[in-house]
């Protein structure tokens, strides 16, 4: 059963249970007020009657002629007088003139039937109170006197009000599982375009579809709005989970592309190498000793330097899968003026061609942030090397400034900048910005990697850039706290 007939079943047996209770407690009420009034009438008449009749001195007998024809004259009233001693009758006139007479209740049955009691005479309902009569002075009962009236009046009205109650109730029935049902129909509604909208899903994986829903925010609102909530993170979560398998992919590939270059010169030089001091081959170049030595020598440089160049690629690729499975860098204040001095000191080092000219750093002194010293250097390194490769002439600075609470590592370079619309990819990783993927060291990881220390250290990264003008970066970092500013 349907949770729209379950609800229309309940609430239709509610409404018939109290309509029923009610029922009975209108028609009691009716039923008591009818018969009251009546009932007490006949008290009153059986109680004045009793008082009235005579005893025959002579037989110690009831007296029933005593009893006049005008005090047995009642219109409403029906009198009847039974002796049991002698069997005779007396009745009023109007149950002579409808030809009326009471059945006469038995002796020993007289006292389980005494008092006020309902009765059908030729199909016409009576109230009947019976009184058992006996002599003064004596338990012995020698007569019965029956006091009634006519209800059908009553039974009329009663029978019409059940008749009324009864159609009523079933009228009443009807339309409340009648509109039960529309309205339960129409308040499930909205669940059913929620089995539908997940039978579409199922069906055609659009995540795109939602619940649409204008009513109030009861319930079914609430959860229409929940599942819509829920369709909406899972589509974000599904797009997500689509983007990270296209990055995988495109991970792979090129980080493929990548270790082909060098594993391709180094099984090259291998072979070269073989091929150079195998005696027995046939393709031996014939060199003398120490061309020979230098050719080997350069072999194995270039072996070197690949090998360095996987190595690098390998931990680069080993940091990032680190941040795809959601490790956290742990962070603990460090003075900032320190670590950025030896990373200026450091950087001179580097291999460049542009002037190196750190600013001053004076600035930061007194400035603590949240976080991890290795890792922080690590990504100024990645800035600075990346300022260097794209600056063949010029200058690289480096230089801090602070703003609202945070501090700003500020990189600079003239080198040969990029376009715009580069700005938003140059985190990707293996994206260079060069057309050519040669025309400059590196494997394009390195801003990737910088861009997640950043991030785990709650700060941001600002690029402004103009082709053939340069780049500058700003790394923006809270501040634990600084030294007053006057």
């Amino acid at each position: 059963m349907s949770i729209r007939l379950r609800l229309t079943a309940w609430y239709s047996g509610i409404l018939a249970a109290v309509l029923i209770f009610w029922g009975v407690v209108i028609y009691a009420f009716v039923y008591f007020n009818s018969y009251q009034e009546v009932e007490q009438q006949l008290k009153d008449k059986i109680e004045w009657i009793t008082n009235q009749i005579g005893v025959n001195p002579l037989s110690q007998s009831l007296d029933i002629d005593s009893f006049t024809e005008s005090q047995l004259r009642e219109a409403q009233i029906y009198i009847q007088l039974v002796d049991y001693q002698s069997g005779t009758f007396k009745i009023s006139e109007n149950m002579k003139k409808f030809q009326i007479k009471f059945p006469v209740v038995k002796t020993n049955e007289i006292l389980k039937e005494r008092g006020i009691s309902k009765i059908y005479v030729n199909g016409t309902p009576f109230l009947v109170n019976q009184q058992p009569l006996s002599l003064q002075g004596t338990n012995e009962i020698r007569g019965l006197l029956q006091v009634g009236t006519n209800v059908s009046s009553q039974e009329r009205l009663l029978e019409a009000l059940r008749n009324i109650l009864v159609f009523g109730w079933l009228v009443a029935m009807a339309l409340a599982i009648t509109s039960g049902l529309i309205l339960a129909r129409k308040s499930m509604r909205p669940l059913v375009n929620v089995i539908d909208a997940a039978n579409q899903i199922q069906s055609g994986d659009d995540l795109s579809v939602r619940i649409q829903y204008s009513g109030p925010k009861d319930e079914i609102g609430r959860l229409i709005e929940t599942v819509n909530n829920m369709l909406e993170r899972t589509e974000l979560s599904f797009r997500g989970l689509e983007e990270t398998n296209v990055a995988q992919r495109r991970f792979v590939s090129d980080a493929s592309h990548e270790l082909r270059t060098p594993l391709t010169t180094i099984r090259g030089n291998v072979d070269f190498l073989k091929k150079l001091w195998d005696q027995e081959s046939t393709d031996r170049p014939n060199l003398d000793e120490e061309t020979v030595k230098q050719m080997s020598l350069e072999a194995i440089e270039d072996m070197a330097d690949e090998g360095k160049r996987m190595s690098r690629l390998i931990s680069d690729m080993l940091s990032l899968a680190r941040a795809d499975t959601g490790q956290k860098i742990e962070l603990n204040p460090i003075p900032l003026q320190i670590l950025v001095q030896e990373v200026a000191r450091r950087s001179q080092f580097l291999d460049h061609e542009a002037d190196w000219r750190p600013g001053d750093l004076t600035i930061l002194n007194g400035i603590y942030v949240n976080g991890s010293k290795d890792y922080l250097q690590q990504m100024l390194f990645i800035f600075i090397e990346n300022a260097f490769k794209y600056t063949p002439n010029g200058s690289v600075t480096l230089d801090a400034i602070l703003y609202k609470g945070q501090v700003g590592l500020r990189i600079s370079d003239t080198g040969i900048g990029m376009d715009r619309d580069e700005v938003p990819f140059i985190f990707d990783r293996f994206y260079r910005a060069d057309e050519s993927r040669g025309a400059t060291p590196g494997i394009g990881l390195g801003l990737s990697i910088a861009k997640w220390i950043i991030e785990e250290h709650q700060g941001s990264v600002e690029v402004v850039t103009r082709r053939g003008e340069g780049t500058t970066f700003i790394i923006w970092l809270p501040v634990v706290f600084a030294p007053p500013i006057e």
